[in-house]
């Protein structure tokens, strides 16, 4: 053994032990620490010959890295929709690296059963019936695209092609209807061969509303002429947190003939809360489902979970095919279920956080985060500086600035804002509108932090260029 590694075998307890007091120095200071580190990268360094071991690493990093990495894992971290890491999922993620279990099959480990069990509870959660098979996945694009190539499947099984052996060109022509699809969704259908083009968007709601118009979905269906179809709904979208009429939409299948996959990537965790849940309401009617968990369950990067009611159909197109894996039978292993064979213990994380704090204390962090969305936007709005372009319907303000909203003015605020250190907000295009997005999604955040937003927003509106 190479004699560096085999001293810090040795001394593994003492190296974990540095490693857990460096640790909680950063965490402890999390609140404080600037929430962005845009710019001054340090310049890269050859590979060493010979090693430092892990002691000399960790002082490495300490001092050439460390500094630079942003708080995005604290309370003023509003950037896209990004939550944080409960205590009890930073110890599951901790010992999810500790047991590094491939949680490919289950003959070998508990870890497939503890993935099984919090599959169950967050079906539980989200309203789900048992009927949904699921599995872990990486994040809200990779379960949308698993989702979207079950879909593919069904299609095929629709018109008599078998797309997982003949090919998505087999299909001919595919039609996918949704209101406003998050950009992951064009992304799937390109990795899957249905093609970016293939997305037809439907009008929405007047009112500058962001949900799909129901009767404009029922009419271009109608207009395929009975050809089936994949309909992306949503269950949240990402500048207004709008929801689609899932009971509507699904109503709709008693007269055509698609596939209903709903993107509920951090809106599904409006089923928490009993004052939101309606928003939800006909979750349980979809096809397939896509919840991303890095998000509104505060979990670390990366985890996210997929269901679905065809899990045969889940396998027919995931499976692997080889002697030493085993073939799919009974409740299938989860190599057969999603694209990776090497699958990471992601479930641990999420498993202790829902152990530690229950359904009660994940309500308390939804509720509470929406409340301070709401108060934010009413700051905003009462400055002469930034207008909300649209309502807060849930945890997310989309606000711009109050004179001339140029795509210039809007970044250059951006940017200010983030050189500031005090938050991180992110920009986007609503109805052709130059804004920004303050999604709150993390456990820490507490009504001081708001006051410091909107103090770091006027000061990014002070500095942005006339």
């Amino acid at each position: 053994m190479d004699p560096v590694l085999a001293d810090d075998l040795s001394r593994l307890p003492d190296l974990l032990q540095s490693a857990r007091d460096f640790a909680a120095e950063e965490v402890t200071g999390i609140a404080e620490r600037p929430v962005a580190r845009p710019g001054g990268r340090p310049g890269p360094v050859p590979l060493p010959s010979a090693g430092i071991g892990a002691e000399g690493a960790l002082a490495r990093f300490a001092e050439r890295w460390a500094p630079g990495f942003s708080g995005s894992a604290g309370p003023r971290y509003l950037g896209f929709v990004t939550g944080g890491a409960t205590p009890a999922a930073v110890t599951g993620d901790w010992l999810t690296s500790v047991y590094d279990q491939n949680v490919s099959g289950g003959g070998d480990s508990f870890a497939t059963a503890l993935e099984r069990e919090t599959l169950g509870w967050l079906r539980e959660l989200f309203g789900l019936g048992g009927e949904y098979g699921g599995a872990f996945v990486t994040g809200a694009t990779v379960s949308n695209t698993v989702g979207l190539a079950v879909a593919r499947e069904w299609l095929g099984e629709r018109l008599g092609v078998d797309v997982s052996r003949e090919g998505a060109a087999a299909l001919g022509p595919v039609d996918v209807l949704s209101g406003s699809p998050h950009s992951s969704v064009t992304k799937a259908l390109s990795v899957l061969g249905i093609g970016r083009d293939r997305l037809r968007t439907v009008p929405l709601l007047p009112g500058g509303r962001e949900a799909v118009d129901v009767d404009a979905l029922a009419a271009a269906l109608e207009s395929l002429g009975g050809r089936p179809a994949i309909v992306v709904a949503n269950a949240g979208t990402v500048n207004t947190v709008d929801f689609d009429d899932l009971r509507a939409v699904a109503a709709l299948k008693e007269r055509y003939d698609f596939w209903l996959h709903v993107d509920a990537a951090f809106g599904g965790f409006a089923a928490l809360s009993p004052a939101y849940a309606h928003l939800v309401d006909g979750l349980d009617a979809a096809d397939s489902v896509c919840v991303d968990l890095h998000k509104w369950l505060n979990v670390p990067y990366d985890a996210a979970v997929q269901f679905t009611r065809r899990q045969d159909l889940q396998v027919r197109v995931h499976h692997n095919a080889s002697p030493y894996l085993g073939l799919p039978s009974g409740e299938p292993d989860f190599l057969h279920l999603t694209p990776e064979n090497s699958r990471r213990l992601r479930a641990l994380p999420a498993w202790f956080s829902l152990m530690a704090y229950g359904r009660d204390g994940h309500r308390e962090i939804v509720e509470r985060n929406v409340a301070l969305a709401r108060t934010l936007g009413e700051r905003l709005s009462e400055t002469a500086e930034s207008v909300l372009v649209a309502p807060v319907r849930l945890n997310v303000v989309c606000f711009t600035l109050a004179e001339r909203p140029t795509r210039e003015r809007v970044h250059a605020m951006a940017d200010a804002i983030a050189a500031g250190g005090e938050t991180f907000v992110t920009p986007t295009v609503l109805h052709g509108t130059h804004a920004l997005r303050a999604a709150f999604s993390n456990w820490r955040t507490e009504g001081a932090d708001v006051e410091r937003v909107v103090d770091a927003v006027l000061a990014g509106a002070a500095r942005a260029e006339p």
